[in-house]
């Protein structure tokens, strides 16, 4: 596949550790973690994706390895990407699966559009 399995894998275990319901979907080019029917952190190639509080993004964008996430041209507000060598240890991967997890409850679910 096109992005990190092996990183996936660690989220997914992550996220069973903290008894987290969640699905995993195909997007992006790599795949995304629903929680809640939202789209709450992801893998990207080999860029961890994180859904975070666009209030602290300036404050989690000064974090080694972390910079916007620009797919169109201009960078999604609320969105960050992780660079791997900022999340081999497993510390720095959960604090970015935290980030994610606090900010779930108050993120807006995307519109279902089906024809």
């Amino acid at each position: 596949m096109a992005y990190d399995q092996y990183l996936a894998e660690r989220v997914k275990h992550i996220l069973d550790e903290k008894k987290t319901n969640f699905y995993e979907k195909k997007m992006f080019g790599g795949c995304v973690f629903m929680v809640e029917e939202k789209m709450c952190i992801g893998v990207v190639k080999d860029h961890l994706m994180v859904r975070i509080d666009p209030e602290n993004e300036k404050t989690l964008l000064s974090k080694e390895g972390a910079q916007p996430m620009d797919f169109t041209g201009r960078p999604m507000k609320g969105y960050i990407y992780v660079s791997p060598g900022s999340i081999d240890m497993g510390e720095d991967l959960e604090f970015w699966i935290d980030e994610c997890l606090a900010f779930n409850p108050m993120a807006k679910s995307s519109k279902k559009g089906r024809s």
